[in-house]
């Protein structure tokens, strides 16, 4: 297991990850953060624990119209999707649920504090 160090609003957070997953857990921390302070702009500061829960929420928010677009087939990817092979459909749809737990994970890790 690695040990990465990222900063969302300001404070210092050490995760665990599998190996060679740094720098996505990067990328990841960097997008929430971004977020949390498209959020704190917004309605200011409102405490730390319910900024996270709030940027949590949208994020979740996000990923499930994402979901449903590609359920309805409302994305220009989904033309690409169907040409894929049943494995490679199956791949991609491995993915897109580990992503979305992973997403998960690291909301309910800050929510945490």
């Amino acid at each position: 297991m690695a040990q990465v160090s990222i900063r969302i609003n300001g404070r210092s957070y050490d995760i665990a990850c599998d190996d060679g997953q740094e720098d996505r857990i990067h990328a990841l921390a960097s997008y929430v953060d971004e977020r949390v302070k498209e959020i704190s702009d917004a309605v200011g500061q409102i405490g730390e624990q319910r900024l996270l829960v709030m940027t949590s929420l949208l994020i979740a928010d996000e990923l499930g119209m994402a979901q449903e677009k590609l359920n309805t087939g409302q994305s220009p990817a989904v033309a690409e999707v169907g040409s894929l092979s049943a494995a490679e459909g199956d791949a991609l749809a491995e993915n897109i649920e580990s992503m979305a737990e992973r997403v998960e994970v690291l909301a309910d890790r800050l929510a945490k504090g």
